[in-house]
């Protein structure tokens, strides 16, 4: 009926479906290409973002492992830059300050005694064990 109305016959009819199909496929196919060159392109920028973050993660790495060397190296006279809590606590004791057991945790009791060692010696009494707190301090680590 629907060829009739179009003015073609049965094989007309046919010619007209195959000659849309193919218009369709060839869009299609257009379509599969954009989509794969759009996909091309975001695996170049993701490719190029995960060389970035690998560059930045080193960088960040490096920093990161100079400044914890620069802070557990060596001062001049061969003084410890940064102490451990065990160490701290220990010095403390020796100088007469009660931090309580050297458990190398930063509680109330080793907090105490360090801001009563700060205060007998004339620094802010803040409970951090900065520079100068452990210049005063580092010689009792060793003395008993």
């Amino acid at each position: 009926m629907v060829h009739k109305y179009l003015g073609l016959g049965a094989s007309g009819l046919v010619c007209l479906f195959l000659l849309a199909g193919c218009a369709t496929t060839s869009n299609q196919r257009s379509e599969n290409e954009s989509l794969r060159n759009q996909v091309t392109t975001l695996e170049q920028q993701l490719q190029q973002k995960d060389a970035e973050i690998d560059s930045l993660r080193k960088a960040l790495s490096k920093t990161t492992e100079e400044k914890f060397d620069a802070m557990r190296g060596e001062r001049a006279g061969g003084s410890m830059a940064v102490p451990s809590v065990k160490q701290i606590q220990t010095a403390l004791k020796n100088a007469g300050y009660d931090p309580g057991a050297a458990d190398g945790r930063m509680g109330k009791n080793t907090r105490t005694a360090i801001r009563q060692f700060q205060k007998d010696n004339g620094l802010t009494s803040d409970g951090k064990v900065g520079r100068k707190t452990w210049s005063l301090l580092e010689p009792y680590l060793n003395k008993e």
